[in-house]
Formats: structure tokens, sequence, C-alpha cells
């Protein structure tokens, strides 16, 4: 993470967008959250009911600082949002965590505090922090983590013969191929629970289509400028390199992006976008245990 930078002179507009989940979840905790901030700042709030009024009310936020009451989704929408406006650069978030506890991992290891109150405390009093982003090249954003995992095994009886007719149907067809394409090498075959995929990072290949792969991660380092890439190899040994670029080729693949799940997709790139995007987080006082946060 960067240097803090102050939050402002005290006397900020606050636009609050409280998720629907957060209000459905924990209707408490949103009262609360609501009462800080009115208490401390000129709060407009907003309650839409869909993701097309939410991202409606960020797109009419004027000078006002957005406040987001939700969980780790409706922080992403709202970073998804102002990024393909191109304004995320130019201004600062603030989250009030409300939700599941396996839906705020990702708030939590960014350093946003746990608890409504001392969220909203510091989203008046806090120190803006410049973050990275990971952009791919769908405009796509990931905050921290980028997974792409060991493929699920194939759906029970996806591998048992067919019956009658269309069992000799299978094997002619079987034959005519086996006569008409060269056989594929064993080695060339992707083993069960893992993948066969070009992976290159800043342009160096780090592993190609005949090595089998159980895993990618790509992590952003917070401020550094750089992701943290590890390959974790079919014989089990580990590829590690730190890069501003990632691409992943090969066939059909999905990946975890924080929270969410893409494709299938046969390529896809990641950049590295250095500062990209601000998050209102404790003062420097607590910013070295937020620093320490690992995905």
């Amino acid at each position: 993470m960067s240097a803090a930078e102050p939050p402002g002179d005290g006397d900020d507009q606050l636009l609050v967008v409280i998720d629907p989940v957060a209000r459905r979840s924990d209707g408490e905790s949103v009262r609360i959250a609501k009462d800080v901030l009115s208490a401390g700042a000129h709060a407009k709030i907003c309650l839409p009911d869909t993701p097309e009024e939410f991202a409606r009310a960020l797109s009419r936020r004027g000078a006002r600082r957005p406040v987001v009451v939700g969980d780790d989704h409706a922080l992403l929408r709202a970073v998804a949002q102002l990024h393909r406006e191109r304004e995320l650069a130019a201004g600062v978030l603030s989250l009030i965590p409300v939700g599941a506890a396996h839906a705020l991992e990702v708030a939590h290891a960014l350093g946003v505090p746990r608890g409504a109150v001392a969220a909203a405390r510091t989203a008046l009093d806090g120190a803006v922090r410049r973050l990275d982003l990971l952009v791919d090249d769908s405009d796509g954003v990931v905050l921290g983590r980028l997974r792409i995992p060991v493929p699920p095994p194939p759906p029970p009886g996806s591998g048992t013969p067919h019956a009658g007719v269309t069992a000799v149907w299978d094997t002619c067809r079987s034959l005519v191929t086996s006569l008409v394409r060269p056989a594929v090498p064993v080695a060339a075959t992707t083993n069960p629970g893992t993948h066969r995929l070009r992976i290159e990072a800043d342009g160096v290949l780090l592993s190609d289509l005949d090595t089998p792969v159980r895993d990618l991660s790509v992590t952003s380092q917070g401020g550094g400028g750089l992701a943290d890439v590890v390959v974790r190899t079919g014989s089990g040994e580990d590829v590690t390199v730190e890069a501003k670029a990632v691409t992943v080729s090969g066939a059909d693949f999905r990946y975890r992006a924080d929270i969410q799940t893409g494709g299938p997709v046969r390529t896809r790139t990641w950049t590295v976008r250095a500062g990209a995007w601000g998050l209102m987080l404790p003062g420097p006082a607590s910013a070295d245990a937020a620093a320490g946060a690992r995905w």
C-alpha cells in the first residue's frame, strides 16, 4: 500500500449506498452505520433495490464521496462501475462491511475494519490509500486475488457407455475418427485434476501446454505495482514470480476473480494498474496490521 493521504477538510458530502442484501441480512448494523455517518458528515442515503439502481445512484453522485454499505459483492460492483466510467482514479471509496463472514473476506484482506461502528468512523476520519487493481482484457476487475483452480471432475455417468443403436453408432464414429486422425500421444492428454495452459508473465513463459498445471494464483500486492504469480504444476513444484501482466491461454477454462467466477475463455490477460483506486482505511497507526493481511 502507498503512503496515507489526508482524507480532506472534514466537510465531506457523502453518498451512502446501502446494498439490499445488507438491509435484509443485518438491519441493525445498517442502522448504526447510518447514524454514525449522518452524525459526522452531510450524508445522502440511497436504498437501491436492483444492480441497475445501485449503478444509477453511483453515476449521479456528483461531488459526494461514495460510501458503500454491504459485502464484497457490493464493493466489487462499485469498483467495477467507477472503473467503467473511468472515474475510479479521481475519487475514493469507503466500505461499511455488512454481511456473512464468507462474503467479507476481500474487505477484511484489504484492511477494512470489522464492525459497523469502526468502519463508519474510518469512512469519516480514516486515511485514503491508493491500491493496485488487476484489470483484464475484457475490462473486468480484480481487487485482490485471481485463481484458476483444479477443474471439477466430470459429472457422474459422463463416461458411461451408451446402449443399443447409439452404442453402435458411437463405435463406428470412433473407428472412423481413429482412421482419419493421428493418435494423440498419452503424454499430451490432460491428467485428471489438471489444466493444459500456456502461462506467460511479462512475456516470459512460465508453463506451456505440455506441462500439467494444478493451480494458478495471481495476487495483487496492494500498492507495489506488481502481482505475485504462483503456478503449481502437476508434479507438485511451484513456479513463483512477480509481474505486471499475466496471460493465460489454452482449452476453455474458468477462473475465480475475488469471489466471482468468470469464463469459460480460451485466452485472457490481466494487467496490474498501480494505485488505480482509493479506499478509506484506518490511519497510519493501524496500517502495518492491514498491510500484513494475506489473501
